[in-house]
């Protein structure tokens, strides 16, 4: 039994939605068991949600309410395409009347004239919602068992609305409980990825991303044989295709490999989705909703045999560098500890980190708190601050066994004034930091040195 996730992309019109149903029936066990389907909302949704709640919020009530007739509009065109009427009449009373209550909502924001993260859930959560309902109804009108299962019930988590963190335990018991009976019974089961509630039933969500680890999830509380991420793309590939025009795709690599590039900014993964595969060993393969007979890309827990020196490349822009400078630092106890206490208070991750005798450098991609965590530093020694600043990261498995490898990204780079070098503790990845401005040459010249002449994803059958 598989559990197959469908970005948003691959939910966004009455075409992308009929490639899922067939996606979903050739996805059958031949016992008749799964799968179990994770979807995102409809491409652009969540945005525009978002938009709404910000709209009603600064008192542009009739903005916001227009825009809701708009999604509105939108998702009832979905059900007249892909569902006969015996099913569309429940379906569209449901679906009128969450919007009726997002347009209650809008306008109560509109008087309260602000948002709090609580009802931001509640809003951003309807996209998937929405989705999943009628994906579950275009299943059933192919003739397929599509039964759609709140995500609600099944996804516990915290409190802390716009990021909750899912409750591993209490959630696996929800989806044992809830979606094995409907899968063993021959069901294929659908739910709104992104979406969760607390154990007293109040909406919350993963943070922007986050349908890809719901999937996950699922996937390892469920004992999946494989989890798969559909979207618009062919897979990982070697290089962020807005800078390289025709990157190679990665047709196999490993869990820490795939780890490490979406942390460093590939946009095919969210960071989050390996860990639950990890624990329980599932592989995970990424997959073009639009060719769904492409290669796709497979990550299991070991790497390819014989693989590239560099397996692929991610890139971040937005980075700060932020310097700290104190002679308390010489044959000083507990320094570093002190400063990465004040990332943590301000729950900002740091990226990179390098040190000297009396400096620290680190990166942080997160702006949010960055004035507070300038003063709270400025306790330990003169603090400067570098925005537009780029993050540049070659990772491969064979870097750890290769030194020379290293040398060579570096050496490629020798035009590039590059303002930090780090290699991880793993040894898996070689990090620099540079001008933002720097990026596309040095994303070009790593690329032709590990990978040769650019040249077209192939497509081939599974």
């Amino acid at each position: 039994m598989i559990v197959q996730k469908f970005g948003g992309t691959s939910v966004a019109d009455p075409d992308a939605v009929l490639r899922l149903v067939a996606i979903a029936r050739a996805g059958r066990a031949p016992d008749g068991r799964g799968p179990i389907i994770v979807v995102s909302a409809l491409s652009g949704v969540t945005d525009a949600l978002l938009t709404v709640a910000a709209e009603a919020g600064a008192a542009r009530t009739a903005d916001a309410l227009a825009l809701i007739d708009r999604l509105r509009e939108r998702h009832l065109a979905m059900t007249r395409a892909l569902v006969g009427q015996d099913q569309r009449t429940a379906l569209d009373a449901e679906i009128a009347d969450q919007f009726d209550q997002l347009a209650a909502v809008a306008r109560a924001l509109g008087v309260l004239r602000e948002v709090s993260d609580r009802t931001l859930d509640v809003v951003a959560a309807m996209g998937e919602l929405f989705s999943s309902r009628i994906v579950a109804a275009a299943l059933v009108q192919a003739g397929l068992p599509g039964e759609w299962v709140d995500a609600r019930r099944v996804m516990v988590t915290t409190g802390d609305h716009t990021r909750a963190v899912p409750l591993m335990r209490e959630t696996a018991a929800a989806l044992r409980a809830v979606v094995l009976p409907r899968v063993d019974a021959g069901r294929i089961p659908v739910l709104g990825g992104f979406v969760g509630a607390t154990l007293d039933g109040r909406t919350t969500t993963l943070g922007r991303g986050g349908s890809d680890y719901s999937g996950a999830i699922v996937g390892a509380a469920v004992g999946a044989s494989e989890i798969q991420i559909w979207t618009d793309v062919d897979g990982m590939l070697t290089a962020d295709p807005r800078l390289i025009a025709e990157p190679r795709l990665v047709p196999h690599l490993s869990f820490a490999e795939a780890a490490e590039l979406a942390y460093f900014g590939a946009k095919v993964l969210h960071p989050s989705t390996i860990h639950p595969a990890v624990e329980r060993n599932i592989p995970v393969r990424i997959l073009n909703s639009r060719k769904p007979d492409g290669l796709g890309t497979l990550i299991t827990s070991e790497p390819a045999p014989g693989g590239d020196a560099v397996t692929a490349m991610a890139a971040k822009r937005d980075v700060t560098v932020i310097d700290i400078t104190s002679s308390r630092m010489l044959m000083a106890y507990g320094f570093l500890r002190q400063v990465f206490e004040v990332f943590e208070r301000f729950q900002t991750a740091v990226d990179v980190v390098t040190t000297s005798e009396v400096s620290v450098s680190v990166t942080v991609d997160d702006r949010r708190h960055l004035e507070a965590i300038v003063d709270a530093l400025s306790e330990f020694g003169e603090v400067a601050i570098e925005p537009e600043m780029a993050l540049l990261c070659a990772v491969g498995d064979r870097l750890r066994a290769d030194p020379a490898i290293a040398a060579r990204v570096v050496r490629v780079l020798e035009e590039v004034p590059l303002r930090m070098i780090s290699q991880a503790a793993s040894r898996r990845n070689i990090t620099v930091i540079m001008r933002q401005a720097d990026l596309p040459h040095a994303m070009h010249r790593l690329h032709e040195e590990f990978f040769g002449r650019p040249v077209a994803a192939p497509v081939e059958a599974r």
